[in-house]
């Protein structure tokens, strides 16, 4: 149950869920991802954290770029039953 309260206390927050659900089409620059979320770079660099600190997200290093992806199998079905 533990892990379960910890998924759905990260995706109750807007800028998380907006990470994971671009997230959902694959791999993502985090160049691509503060776009996305509308937010400063200093607040989806927190999210992001909070996300892979979670065991939500895990990211890899490609020169100066970050990339991030789903890890987490739980987190996607969830998403899925609501689209």
């Amino acid at each position: 149950m533990e892990q379960e309260l910890r998924i759905f206390k990260a995706l109750s927050d807007e800028t998380r869920l907006k990470i994971i659900r671009f997230l959902l089409d694959g791999e993502r620059c985090v160049c691509e991802i503060i776009p996305h979320t509308g937010r400063a770079q200093s607040t989806v660099s927190i999210q992001l954290k909070k996300l892979e600190h979670l065991g939500i997200i895990d990211s890899r290093r490609e020169g100066k770029s970050i990339y991030y992806k789903i890890i987490n199998g739980d987190v996607i079905k969830i998403l899925e039953l609501f689209s």
